[in-house]
C-alpha cells in the first residue's frame, strides 16, 4: 500500500511540474505576442486542478476507425 501511495505522489508531482511548465510557456508566448499579462492573472491558475489527470489507474480507449472499436 505504501508503495502505491508513493508512486501516486510521484505521478502527481510529475503532472504538476508538467502543467506548471505548460502554463509558464503559455504565459511567455502571450507576453511575446504583446498581450498585457498582469501578475494577478498569473497568480490564479493552479497546475494541480486539471480534468485530464486520471489517478484511478483505469483508462478507456475508443478506436472508432478499427473493427470492434
Amino acid at each position: 500500500m505504501e508503495g502505491r501511495i508513493g508512486a501516486l505522489g510521484l505521478v502527481l508531482n510529475a503532472l504538476v511540474l508538467f502543467d506548471t511548465r505548460c502554463v509558464d510557456a503559455a504565459v511567455a508566448q502571450l507576453c511575446a505576442d504583446g498581450f498585457d499579462v498582469r501578475d494577478e492573472d498569473i497568480a490564479r491558475p493552479s497546475p494541480f486542478v486539471r480534468h485530464h489527470v486520471n489517478v484511478l489507474g483505469r483508462y478507456s480507449f475508443q478506436l472508432p476507425g478499427l473493427p470492434g472499436g
